[in-house]
């Protein structure tokens, strides 16, 4: 039902003077005024002639009678005669004029002085006039004077009035002229119209052109608002009008404030869902968390159940002692250590062949670590195979499954293969078969690194995350979270420090016991590679693209040295001494030497073999390279 506020009805008892009206005349019948009531009418006089003139006195506007009108003439036809007699006497005597200034003077003081005159006599005023008297003759003389009504008299041009108001509407004027005959003041459009029309002042009747008209200058008139409040109908309709304004501005609210009502349960209940969403995605969070924490370690004979800890930071206590039992032991002895007696020199590099020795075993890939004896070489491609390969013998002596995804790192533990996955995974294996298995990194397993006690084992992964193993109890000792995935890893010789590369460009050196990052070195792009030198104080470190090697010394925490190879490089590697640095690459191989006198960098070797990665064989009397293709290379005496 659409609203309209004059449907509405008032149930307020009616006003006191209503009901005392009522009460007055006619008590409360609200039908009184159905049949109308006679109007008191003035009884009509049976003498008076309806055919007979009205008389009007100008100066009153009152109706006078015939009897009093001709007594107004008279006193004027006396008065007339009484002033013609005075001019006739007053140029010969001059005694006369105090005479008749007294009879002026006496006239003056009479009650009252009528001079009447007829309608169109000249040079008198009007002080009666007659309405609709037939008596008067068609030629226009009156009856009692015989002067003519409608003769054309000469006086002179009237006055241009000074108010200007519009003769033919009433009201100012908005572009005023006046008229040269007769002084009026018109609106220009409204006389120009009636002159078209007529021809005449629409005033005196007189012959009138447009030509006739002068302009006049006015100050523009702002017309007045016209008055509507000025009786109790119009009152009542304003507050009518009021009333219904009011209704519906309530009304107009009242629907707003509904739709206001029905946003905010929407945005409630959106707000709602929105809270709902979060505690379910927390929930979710928690529980992936949990089942990551309690990942266990899958098959061999040392497989257990237990979980692993998220986010520790330090080593158990044994494996605490461990390390520090191990950094004691070989930081004494480090500086003093002297080089072996058949250890290769400069002219047993420079003299070193390649010799390819096996064909393509692995394609794919980037695993190549011998063990103490140099034979046996442990390989693995992007199939998730890898093997056991004898340099010797020129054949591959055992295969390792993977358990799928590609063969990413490995190294020798003892006389035990370990071989990490880009699933995630890092397994051990003892002469052929898998001993243990561990899963926690959520990603790729991008390299592993081994402890110089021999009883830790450290992986990095994309998971930007490291993880210390312990081998004695095949137990994931600890789990470290960075801000980057960790492509590269390293143990210091001492044991007390560990590097890893990130994808971000930086080397993140982590103290081993307590899991605190100790220091940070900048490099230009992700680290593929990373190699301590046995002096204990330099760092080599590769990165993804560049054609150099950067040295990096731990305790001037700064770049010393960036080695220029000429080709790009993937892997680099220190020997036993320190004093001989390897660099492979798709190039070709590179070995350079720091001479400790000289303190300068020399290249011994330099050949075009292309390489992933190299590795020292026994006294350094050799080195072995690993082909893009998969096949194996050896650097020897010839």
């Amino acid at each position: 039902m659409a609203f309209n506020a004059k449907n509405l009805t008032y149930e307020s008892k009616e006003p006191a003077f209503l009901r005392k009206l009522k009460n007055e005349y006619g008590g409360s019948n609200a039908d009184r005024h159905e049949s109308q009531l006679a109007r008191p009418r003035k009884q009509k006089d049976n003498h008076d002639d309806d055919d007979e003139p009205t008389y009007v006195d100008e100066e009153s506007n009152d109706t006078i009678t015939r009897a009093q009108y001709e007594a107004i003439l008279k006193k004027e036809e006396q008065v007339t005669l009484e002033e013609q007699h005075c001019e006739s006497l007053k140029p010969n005597n001059d005694s006369a004029d105090a005479h008749y200034a007294a009879k002026d003077v006496t006239i003056e003081n009479t009650s009252r002085r009528e001079l009447v005159a007829a309608i169109g006599r000249t040079g008198k005023r009007r002080i009666a006039k007659v309405i609709g008297d037939d008596g008067l003759d068609q030629k226009g003389e009156e009856s009692s004077h015989g002067t003519t009504v409608g003769k054309k008299s000469t006086k002179p041009p009237k006055k241009i009035k000074l108010s200007f108001s519009d003769e033919v509407s009433g009201e100012s004027p908005q572009t005023p002229v006046a008229s040269r005959k007769s002084g009026n003041v018109f609106e220009r459009r409204l006389i120009e119209t009636y002159i078209l029309e007529n021809g005449t002042d629409p005033v005196t009747n007189e012959e009138l052109t447009i030509d006739d008209l002068i302009d006049l200058k006015a100050s523009h008139t702002v017309r007045p608002r016209p008055p509507t409040l000025t009786s109790i109908p119009s009152l009542l309709s304003v507050f009518q009008n009021e009333w219904d304004a009011l209704a519906l501005e309530t009304y107009t609210l009242k629907q707003q404030l509904v739709q206001t009502r029905q946003e905010l349960s929407t945005a409630l209940y959106q707000h709602d869902a929105a809270v709902r969403v979060i505690a379910r995605l927390s929930r979710e969070r928690d529980e992936a968390r949990d089942a990551l924490s309690k990942i266990t370690l899958n098959g061999g004979p040392v497989s257990n159940g237990d979980s692993m800890q998220v986010d520790s930071q330090e080593l158990s206590e044994a494996l605490a002692a461990k390390v520090d039992a191990t950094q004691e032991r070989l930081s004494k002895t480090r500086r003093k250590r002297a080089v072996p007696e058949d250890w290769a020199d400069a002219d047993i590099i420079q003299s070193l062949k390649s010799k390819k020795i096996s064909g393509s075993l692995y394609p794919g890939s980037r695993l190549l670590a011998l063990d103490k004896s140099g034979d046996l070489a442990l390989l693995g491609g992007s199939d998730g195979v890898a093997g056991v390969f004898s340099v010797s013998q020129n054949e591959v002596l055992q295969t390792l499954n993977g358990g799928g995804g590609g063969i990413t790192d490995g190294l020798w533990a003892a006389d035990r293969a370990i071989i990490a996955t880009s699933t995630g995974n890092v397994k051990i294996f003892d002469d052929g078969s898998e001993v243990s298995s561990f899963s926690g990194h959520a990603g790729k397993a991008a390299s592993v690194s081994l402890h110089p006690s021999g009883e830790i084992l450290a992986s990095v992964g994309a998971d930007k995350s490291y993880i210390f193993y312990d081998l004695e109890s095949s137990k994931i000792a600890t789990q470290v979270f960075t801000n980057s995935a960790l492509t590269a890893a390293a143990f210091h010789p001492d044991g007390h420090l560990f590097a890893a590369g990130g994808t971000d460009g930086q080397i993140k050196v982590f103290d081993v016991k307590s899991g605190a990052n100790v220091a940070n070195f900048e490099s230009s792009g992700p680290i593929q590679s990373l190699s301590f030198s046995e002096n204990g104080t330099w760092l080599a470190s590769v990165t993804e693209g560049e054609n150099n090697v950067s040295i990096w010394d731990l305790r001037k925490a700064a770049q010393i040295k960036s080695l220029e190879i000429g080709s790009a490089v993937s892997s680099v590697r220190w020997d036993y001494t320190g004093q001989f640095l390897m660099a492979a690459g798709p190039s070709g191989v590179s070995v350079q030497q720091y001479s400790k006198g000289t303190k300068e960098w020399t290249e011994l070797l330099r050949s075009g073999t292309e390489a992933v990665t190299g590795e020292w064989g026994p006294r350094a009397q050799s080195i072995v390279t690993l082909g893009p293709d998969g096949s194996v290379t050896e650097f020897a005496q010839s």
